[in-house]
């Protein structure tokens, strides 16, 4: 019966897990939920025994499935303590840098603020790296609105003389950005083209009476292309002294049910 007895004392206990409510689904900056590792009997832990390690296993494995949550407990003492010690920081870190970045995600992608960046304090070493790489991506994705907003700003009151940088701090445009940029840049040409050719136009046949002006704009289409045909079409009504005076009635067709007998 001792025996029994003496076997079932040894028998070692699970860890349980308690979770408390989730965070939300809706891509807010929520903190996830709090989860305690806690053992079935006290006075277990910092013993180096199975179940301190079969609870440093289970936080490894919470944590290896994205839960920032999951903590050692902290009255561990010994070699036990400084692992739990040690583990806590590392998961409490990951946890302020994936709030973070939700908040960030929200607040530049969703709300439009764009001067808003990453910021983890007492973050050291590849810590560190990550959020500056983050910030850094950020940078790079929303300089394009910025330099667009800048420069069609400028048109938008009158100076064509404006243009897209094709370099950012020395460094110059690739992909997509550089593509992005030339097009703006080529419309802005196309325009300051156009908007000389009219003035020209307008000039010649009502300040000098060159009635014979036509606008001059290569390599356009669409849009840009009627206007210049508009433009070359532009006439100004003859008048006494002209060489076009009188002038010559236009020809209207008449059908048969409206021909006058």
């Amino acid at each position: 019966m001792k025996k029994s007895a003496s076997r079932k004392a040894s028998k070692p206990e699970l860890p349980i897990m308690r979770p408390l409510p989730g965070a939300g689904r809706d891509g807010t900056a929520v903190a996830p939920a709090r989860v305690r590792v806690e053992r079935l009997a006290d006075g277990g832990g910092g013993d180096g025994g199975p179940d301190v390690m079969r609870e440093i296993l289970f936080a490894l494995s919470a944590y290896k499935q994205g839960d920032f949550a999951v903590r050692l407990p902290r009255h561990w003492v010994g070699i036990e303590g400084k692992i739990a010690d040690a583990f806590n920081d590392v998961v409490a870190t990951s946890e302020r840098l994936s709030v973070e970045m939700a908040r960030v995600s929200l607040a530049v992608g969703k709300k439009g603020k764009l001067k808003q960046r990453l910021s983890v304090p007492g973050a050291i070493g590849g810590w560190a790296h990550k959020a500056e790489a983050i910030n850094t991506l950020i940078d790079d994705l929303v300089w394009p609105t910025t330099e667009v907003t800048r420069t069609i700003s400028a048109v938008a009151k009158g100076d064509l003389n404006t243009s897209m940088n094709l370099e950012v701090e020395g460094r110059p445009l690739e992909g997509e950005f550089l593509r992005s940029a030339k097009i703006v840049n080529t419309m802005i040409d196309q325009l300051g083209v156009f908007t000389s050719e009219v003035t020209r136009v307008a000039r010649e046949v009502g300040t000098e009476g060159k009635l014979g002006g036509q606008a001059q704009v290569k390599g356009v289409s669409g849009v840009w292309r009627e206007l210049t045909e508009s433009v070359k079409s532009f006439q100004v009504p003859a008048t006494p002294g002209t060489t076009a005076w009188p002038p010559r009635r236009p020809s209207v067709p008449t059908s048969r049910a409206t021909r006058v007998t």
